[in-house]
């Protein structure tokens, strides 16, 4: 039976900035459905995402390009990811945590489940404070953010930081993530993984809990 239960944050965690649109038109004044990049949620409508789900470009290329789109909107220069997600998102965070992240965070923790965060941007895009503001994450053990080790998924020693934080072997830990590239690098890894898709929640969760032995209920 699997001992920890590794979660990625921006997407599986907390909703993509895709499912948010109408809070983020709000909080900046904008006009309904001025944002009208949805990711995978409608591929054919987003070359960019495309790109970057070929490889072309990084996943922090496609949101910085996003970012300093949407700043332009409002006159303004963005150079970094963070002013968006705080300007979007900073009245209230707990808004855009995925209740079924919650949920499923809960069952494991209760089952006596070891959480923790590997994840490529953080703070990076949400900031310290942010992060701070969030309950849910004190019940993870630890949080592994390349923000600070400056190593990316799916480079294998972003991996083994989990491990050698929660002294477990590859196999003794599920990872959870919503990019192809990471899973797959977890995989080479030898861990046992589950690809998120942003488009049902529950039945990722479902299926994470799974190999816990854990119904999501």
């Amino acid at each position: 039976m699997a001992q920890a239960l590794v979660l990625d944050f921006g997407g599986v965690i907390s909703k993509t900035l895709f499912e948010t649109h109408d809070l983020t038109e709000r909080a900046l004044d904008l006009a309904p459905r001025t944002l009208k990049w949805l990711g995978p949620f409608a591929p054919d409508s987003d070359p960019l995402w495309t790109s970057m789900q070929r490889g072309e470009i990084s996943e922090r290329d496609y949101w910085l390009t996003r970012s300093r789109e949407v700043g332009r909107m409002l006159g303004e220069d963005w150079r970094d990811m963070e002013t968006f997600v705080k300007r979007a998102r900073g009245a209230n965070p707990d808004t855009v945590i995925r209740p079924e992240a919650e949920r499923a965070i809960r069952i494991a923790a209760d089952a006596g489940v070891r959480l923790a965060i590997l994840s490529n941007e953080l703070d990076l895009f949400y900031g310290a404070d942010f992060r701070a503001r969030l309950p849910v994450l004190a019940r993870f053990e630890t949080i592994v953010d390349a923000t600070h080790t400056g190593i990316l998924k799916p480079d294998p020693r972003a991996y083994q930081s989990v491990f050698d934080a929660l002294s477990l072997e590859p196999q003794d830990c599920v990872f959870v993530d919503d990019q192809r590239r990471n899973i797959a690098g977890a995989v080479a890894c030898d861990m046992r993984t589950v690809l998120f898709d942003v488009r049902t929640p529950a039945a990722s969760y479902r299926e994470a809990l799974h190999h816990f032995g854990l119904q999501f209920d």
